[in-house]
């Protein structure tokens, strides 16, 4: 195994994931598609993680230690320390020029971009996991009219109910 591969791996799954355990999926898929890994490796280091008092993201660590060794549980520490540092450093960039009109603009954008690619996924989730339009269109509905304060919400479910019966 070689152990700058294994710390960009880890360091590439910690920079796409947002919490403890938002790793896993990636590093999961990578070491087990590379055989570095197994899956009694990655409960081992789960295990130990949730006993041990600290953040759940320690996981990696363990992962690391049982894997490569000392070396590469220092090389982990090393590459998940490395996105949060990157985030510190474009907070303080943002603080400088985040009033710009260009800069705001740029945001605007990326949020309404992040707001499209989460809509796809959704739509390919639902198309994959058999959700029918009817039932997006009552989830709408449902959505609307609890926003709207017309109903009570549990009217609203009583009808979502009857709706449902009916159209099936």
């Amino acid at each position: 195994m070689n152990l700058l591969v294994y710390c960009w791996l880890v360091f590439k799954s910690s920079l796409f994931s947002f919490s403890g355990l938002g790793n896993l999926p990636m590093l999961y898929a990578d070491l087990l598609n590379l055989g570095w890994a197994t899956e009694q490796q990655f409960a081992e280091a789960l295990t130990i993680s949730k006993i041990s008092p600290g953040p759940t993201g320690l996981w990696v660590i363990c992962l690391s230690y049982l894997i490569a060794g000392l070396p590469g549980a220092l090389l982990s520490v090393i590459a998940i320390s490395i996105p949060p540092l990157l985030a510190l450093l474009l907070a303080r960039v943002y603080q400088r020029i985040g009033q710009h009109h260009a800069m705001r603009g740029f945001i605007h954008g990326m949020a309404l971009g992040a707001v499209g690619i989460f809509l796809v996924a959704m739509a390919e989730v639902w198309h994959s996991s058999g959700v029918h339009l009817a039932s997006v269109v009552m989830v709408i509905a449902s959505v609307l009219l609890a926003l709207s304060r017309l109903l009570h919400p549990v009217v609203i479910l009583a009808l979502a109910a009857v709706v449902a019966v009916v159209w099936s």
